[in-house]
């Protein structure tokens, strides 16, 4: 088919590939698109978003990584959708999270989920090697920005299962997101949390010796609502379930 096979390059494209190819003619770029659309070998996925479908599976070309990167021009992935780019997470969900500095409304598109979570800031947004139009927060961010949000994206129990799959984080990186949001508590729930992942991730003391330097006085919950019976951490001024997790040490003993 005339147009398919230019269209097929782009992961996701809107009339202005369209119009590339039919010598910058609006009303040929249409009824180009109008004809591969009846074919299904195009689909549109939202408004001036585009993919062509692949023959042989029945799908979009493109990823849901690469539709949600085309949402707005500061669109990124974050969150737990970060998480299931890299592999770290243990469920696959049929949501996509995308940060961006332009609101849009979540939408659907076969059976996935869109949803809008407003941009901080832009620290931390790459663009992998070996992709095409994907945005995504580094992993260092995708870790702080996680422990931030866990009560509204993902829940504690997914997050402490994507922590256990990270095997090295830089600390610097780390530093520069806790200061972008500058939150105490999240210093707080931050050290705590990665202490108990501190030889995995090779993270060192002085990481650790940073984060209760702006933990302030304040005690705070490390979880609002639990049912479990709760205990302080005076180390890190924190109340936290009794039975929330075991580690063991090089010398054997269990930490909680």
């Amino acid at each position: 088919m005339v147009g398919y096979k230019e269209l097929a390059q782009y992961g996701v494209f809107s009339i202005e590939e369209v119009k590339k190819i039919t010598n910058n003619n609006a009303k040929t770029a249409y009824s180009l698109l109008e004809r591969l659309m009846k074919k299904d070998l195009v689909r549109k996925i939202r408004k001036n978003i585009y993919s062509c479908v692949n023959p042989a599976t029945g799908q979009v070309i493109a990823s849901r990584y690469q539709i949600a990167c085309a949402v707005t021009d500061t669109a990124y992935i974050s969150h737990h959708s970060a998480f299931e780019f890299y592999g770290l997470a243990n469920q696959v969900y049929y949501e996509v999270y995308i940060s961006s500095e332009t609101k849009f409304r979540d939408f659907e598109f076969e059976n996935i989920v869109y949803k809008y979570v407003i941009s901080k800031s832009k620290m931390g947004v790459v663009e992998p090697k070996n992709t095409s139009g994907v945005r995504v927060t580094d992993l260092e961010r995708t870790v702080i920005d996680n422990i931030k949000d866990f009560k509204k994206i993902g829940g504690f129990e997914e997050l402490l299962n994507c922590l256990e799959n990270v095997n090295y984080l830089n600390e610097s990186k780390l530093k520069s997101y806790l200061e972008m949001y500058d939150i105490q508590v999240l210093y707080q729930k931050t050290g705590y949390l990665l202490f108990h992942y501190k030889e995995r991730m090779q993270l060192s003391d002085d990481f650790f010796e940073y984060c209760k330097s702006n933990i302030g006085k304040s005690t705070r919950y490390l979880l609002e609502k639990s049912n479990d019976e709760n205990y302080y951490n005076n180390e890190w001024k924190l109340v936290v379930p009794s039975n929330l997790f075991s580690v063991t040490n090089q010398s054997g003993d269990e930490l909680v």
